[in-house]
């Protein structure tokens, strides 16, 4: 006589799917998870890292900040793409960050290019773990 184990086996593998995922690590979410509650850009910062000059209009051979305002819990990759007007990436980068509690946070980025940035319309993109958080346009002239 055959026994039918594949009810029996799909409640096991059910099983072991929670528990790993229980076990698994844990991401901040909801009233804890970080979010982006402001960006800045400017042309120099501050010691606290704020932005003493904002604006959202550069020069060619300006250095351009970025400074990304964080409220939440939790290790979170905070990451930045800098777009040209026809969507060039023109520099990515990221940052682990800790923040713990309901204190801002302040998280620098720049970019810089010594031969001069060509004018036109540009983007930043800020990511919170790899989701979209917010943007900020700005441009060079």
């Amino acid at each position: 006589m055959r026994t039918r184990l594949l009810p029996q086996s799909f409640a096991l593998l059910v099983a072991a799917a929670v528990a790993v995922t229980a076990c698994g690590p844990k991401k901040a979410s909801g009233a804890n998870a970080v979010k982006v509650t402001n960006i800045d850009l400017g042309r120099s910062l501050k010691p606290d890292l704020t932005i003493s000059d904002k604006t959202t209009t550069f020069h060619p051979n300006d250095a351009i900040y970025a400074v990304v305002e964080t409220k939440g819990s939790g290790p979170t990759t905070l990451a930045t793409r800098w777009t040209y007007q026809d969507g060039q990436v023109v520099h990515e980068d990221s940052r682990t960050i800790s923040p713990n509690g309901d204190q801002p946070v302040r998280t620098e980025f720049h970019i810089s290019k010594p031969d001069g940035w060509p004018a036109g319309k540009y983007q930043v993109v800020v990511m919170v773990n790899g989701t979209t958080a917010d943007t900020k346009d700005f441009e060079v002239k």
